[in-house]
């Protein structure tokens, strides 16, 4: 059979190269069981409930990092996007008391924006793709960039770069995947108990 392989050199190089990939294979795969780090199912826990924007408010490039500094011992409050609603969050996963936001690092909106490029004043300088943390925007050099509207956190960060001041943060409509049915009004002062049954009180008027 070597005979063979040595007479088809095409065969027995192919031979070979599956071979060495398999070793290969069989080697990584037994590294990366060995040499597992385990991740901190808390990092991930308080990662999740982070608003995600990549928007660097909080100090840190990203989300992730700010968990795993949060997951330290880091303040809670430092995350304007996520607000009072994201600190309550992360403090009863950590059992601690929720403060206020820090306004250091910025305010609440009420509103959730999305950036929006005029696109017939675009010079397609790119500084606003490098600016995107989620590469939301589409373009290239000297060409006309645009908004990936539905892949856009609204963080704001590709405003400032913009040297012709061609982007503008718009309001998000509220459409049919946003909408929640508002919760009925609940009457002040009374309670079921304080509701007179008529029947009631004429039996006992009886």
């Amino acid at each position: 059979m070597l005979y063979s392989l040595l007479q088809q050199p095409l065969l027995a190089t192919l031979i070979a190269m599956i071979g060495l990939a398999l070793l290969f294979g069989a080697l990584l795969g037994f590294a990366a069981e060995k040499f597992r780090v385990e991740g901190d199912p808390v990092i991930d826990q308080i990662d999740e409930l982070l608003p995600q924007t990549q928007c660097g408010q909080c100090g840190f490039p990203g989300c992730r990092p700010y968990a795993e500094s949060i997951a330290s011992g880091d303040a809670i409050n430092k995350c304007p996007p996520g607000g009072q609603s994201t600190i309550n969050a992360i403090a009863s996963l950590l059992d601690v008391p929720a403060p206020d936001l820090d306004e250091e690092h910025g305010e609440v909106s009420d509103t959730k924006t999305v950036a929006f490029i005029r696109e017939e004043e675009c010079i397609g300088c790119t500084k606003c793709i490098q600016a995107c943390p989620v590469d939301a925007i589409l373009g290239a050099a000297k060409l006309m960039h645009t908004i990936i509207a539905d892949e856009c956190t609204g963080c704001d960060l590709c405003v400032e770069p913009c040297p012709v001041d061609c982007i503008d943060m718009l309001p998000v409509e509220e459409g049919i995947g946003e909408w929640r049915w508002p919760a009925p009004a609940i009457p002040s002062g009374i309670i079921a108990t304080d509701r007179t049954n008529p029947a009631t009180s004429e039996n006992v008027a009886a």
